[in-house]
């Protein structure tokens, strides 16, 4: 049997559900996007119920700590069929098995969750590191980012302490989503093609007066502290990954 998801959290746990439902002995979880139908294979197209999704996820967190729940969000962001997959499994493993299952790293869907939650919460750790907000010609500071994974709702609640007095968007622009805070709350936004690359862009005119010169008082800061005689460039980029370099401003001109 196979189940057809949407790729949404919902939909994953309506699989789930269903699973134990019908009690199906083994299913494959394919994605809609991804799936090529197969005249032999007998398909379900999982359609999505809150209150199915619901019932699942409190029965998840019945079984688990706020750890692995926070593991199994975190490898949902990861957005890859191959996760979805093995969230399914896990789900269905830890159902059927007593209490402490997920300490079972023997268990290949318990480390796969494992390991593709900690690559997740590394990229937003080094999001939340590396992010450089530029400020707009309406005082709006904003930043353009491209991660690898989708870690905007990891990172909400660190921009919204750290920068509680300023407005400020972080757009996705892979996934053409966003977040605005307006001084009280965080909500998601949505940008026209046209918005999106204004994001990215320097035109003069929509970047405040000052923003050229905070960049060049940053840049020549961070010349005027590099010890040129103490350069590791193999050990500065494990750090600091290449990919990231086009979000800092000490960057922009190397």
């Amino acid at each position: 049997m196979i189940y057809i998801i949407d790729g949404s959290l919902e939909s994953l746990l309506c699989a789930v559900f269903e699973k134990f439902e019908r009690k199906a002995a083994k299913v494959y979880l394919r994605l809609q996007q991804h799936f090529e139908p197969d005249a032999f294979a007998e398909t379900l197209t999982i359609h999505n119920d809150a209150a199915k999704a619901d019932r699942v996820w409190k029965g998840l967190q019945k079984k688990l700590d706020r750890g692995w729940m926070r593991n199994f969000y975190c490898c949902f962001l990861s957005e890859k069929a191959a996760s979805m997959e093995s969230l399914f499994e896990f789900s269905c493993y830890i159902f059927s098995s007593e209490i402490g299952a997920e300490t079972n790293y023997g268990n290949e869907h318990v480390l796969a969750v494992a390991q593709v939650a900690k690559k997740v919460e590394r990229e937003k750790h080094r999001m939340e590191a590396f992010i450089r907000f530029k400020q707009s010609a309406d005082g709006i500071f904003y930043c353009g980012i491209d991660p690898d994974f989708n870690v905007i709702p990891l990172i909400m609640k660190h921009f919204k302490d750290r920068y509680a007095d300023q407005k400020w968007i972080i757009y996705d622009l892979k996934r053409h989503y966003g977040i605005f805070y307006d001084l009280e709350n965080v909500e998601e936004v949505y940008l026209s093609i046209e918005d999106q690359k204004k994001l990215t862009s320097s035109v003069k005119e929509l970047v405040n007066d000052s923003e050229h010169l905070y960049a060049n008082l940053w840049t020549n800061y961070f010349k005027s502290t590099n010890i040129v005689a103490r350069k590791n460039t193999k050990l500065h980029t494990q750090h600091v990954p290449k990919r990231y370099w086009k979000y800092l401003t000490e960057k922009q001109n190397i």
